[in-house]
């Protein structure tokens, strides 16, 4: 009798290979796919992206319990936007210029900068953007190495395994958050006392924030076990002015690109609202349902699941060539969001929130590996990713900023949620409209990209 394993007991199986420099995974087909190091990268991650997800809500509770004002913890997210889009010229280059567990390294020690001058006084919003400027370093060495361990073949696969394993950290992030500032751990955490040491730690967001640097510490743990994939770094020219013309020169060439143009227009929209609904669902929540900081920071956990399905339901089904397909989904997607105004009850609320984080890891997976090969065949994994994460922080910013001045202006969760919907359906159909037109008068050049897709001999 043949046995056959899931895809999560083929990952358990293949784990215990994973500092072994001798011994190789008995699963020859997913030992091929799991090359050494992707697993590491896959720990690494998981508590890097766990502790920020768990710090966004400890923030949102600190400036709530200092008396902030809601403007405020909309700004968050924003902020935590603001250096992926200043530094963007700079930070691809810098990942292309040294191994990437060492990029990935320094930026989980910057997060933990952020976190102390949480703890020591600094305003939540200037050290949120200091966790946020180590997350923009981050994210070009994180996905760069992806194109530099395996084959176009294997990437939307690879971004499966990576954005479900994101997913799921966001999950646990949010509620062990939630769980942190609530008042049954939150009293536990306060009661401990060190003799002939006064910590300062004297509320519930500031005992969660300080047990969150332990986490970022165990990710920089793992990044010092990435191996060097061999790749040829790309030295920093002795100008790093110089770096400002080349990244505008490499975000032309991935918007003039046929099929790099539709993919990064799908990923900037699809990030530009998801990253801002993280906060408006929990502003919804706190309306609609009458939920605390605690009891909300679970819906979000909620859309993660579904975001987590959806994401390894499009690695499994489609192919790098047929990410394009996903496209009406998004529209879907925006009406999904918008129909969440007509929500008061938790036991609809939460099945409904699953399908729209489905539609969301189904629309986006298969697009982000698309939109990292043709940017690893035009510039280089680190640029491009730079380039990526520009685009779609700058839509976070932009959308971001908006709602919170509007939320200072007394827009209601429920008018920011309409407006979110509306701008993703509409802003899809359009971009669906764009792709048809390429495919109308640009034929001979879509064939020669998607056949380029089709062949790993001609990935980079």
């Amino acid at each position: 009798m043949k046995l056959t394993l899931t895809p999560a007991m083929q990952l358990l199986l293949c784990s215990i290979f994973i500092f072994s420099t001798t011994a190789q995974c008995p699963i020859d087909s997913l030992h091929d796919f799991m090359k050494r190091g992707f697993y590491t990268i896959m720990g690494a991650q998981f508590f890097s992206s766990l502790a920020d997800n768990a710090l966004f809500v400890a923030a949102v509770e600190l400036i709530r319990t200092s008396g902030g004002d809601e403007w405020q913890r909309a700004a968050l997210v924003p902020m935590f936007a603001l250096f992926y889009v200043v530094l963007a010229p700079f930070v691809g280059a810098f990942a292309d210029s040294r191994p990437k567990g060492q990029v990935m390294f320094v930026s989980n020690a910057i997060k933990v900068v952020g976190c102390l001058m949480m703890l020591f006084g600094t305003h939540p919003l200037l050290s949120y953007a200091i966790v946020g400027l180590g997350a923009a370093a981050y994210s070009p060495a994180k996905y760069g190495i992806l194109t530099e361990l395996l084959p176009a073949s294997q990437l939307v696969k690879a971004n499966g395994w990576i954005e479900g394993l994101t997913i799921a950290s966001i999950i646990l992030g949010v509620l062990i958050g939630g769980q942190l500032v609530g008042p049954h751990v939150a009293e536990y955490l306060l009661s401990f006392d060190f003799p002939f040491l006064e910590t300062g730690i004297d509320t519930p967001p500031e005992a969660a924030i300080l047990l969150l640097i332990v986490f970022y510490a165990l990710a920089a743990w793992f990044n010092t076990r990435i191996p060097n994939t061999g790749v040829a770094m790309r030295a920093l020219p002795a100008n790093l002015w110089a770096l400002i013309p080349d990244f505008w020169d490499c975000n032309t060439r991935l918007w003039k690109d046929r099929l790099g143009q539709i993919s990064l227009a799908t990923t900037t929209l699809f990030w530009g609202v998801s990253g801002n609904l993280r906060y408006i669902v929990l502003a919804w929540s706190a309306v609609a349902l009458g939920y605390t900081t605690t009891q909300a920071s679970s819906l979000v956990g909620v859309v993660a699941v579904g975001t987590a399905v959806g994401a390894v339901v499009a690695s499994v089904r489609m192919k790098l060539h047929q990410a394009t397909l996903v496209m009406p989904l998004g529209i879907g997607m925006g009406l999904l969001v918008v129909a969440m105004n007509f929500i008061d009850n938790v036991w609809v609320a939460a099945p409904f929130l699953i399908m729209l984080g489905a539609l969301g890891g189904f629309l986006v997976v298969p697009m982000n590996a698309l939109l990292q090969h043709r940017g690893h065949n035009l510039m280089g994994a680190g640029r491009s990713i730079a380039v990526q994460n520009f685009n779609e922080q700058a839509c976070i910013l932009f959308l971001g900023g908006m709602y919170s001045f509007s939320t200072g202006m007394g827009l209601s969760a429920f008018g920011a949620i309409t407006a979110f919907g509306l701008v993703v359906a509409g802003f899809m159909w359009l971009i669906k409209r764009w792709h048809e037109r390429n495919m109308r008068d640009h034929t001979e050049e879509l064939k020669q990209l998607i056949d380029v897709a089709k062949n790993d001999q001609m990935h980079g």
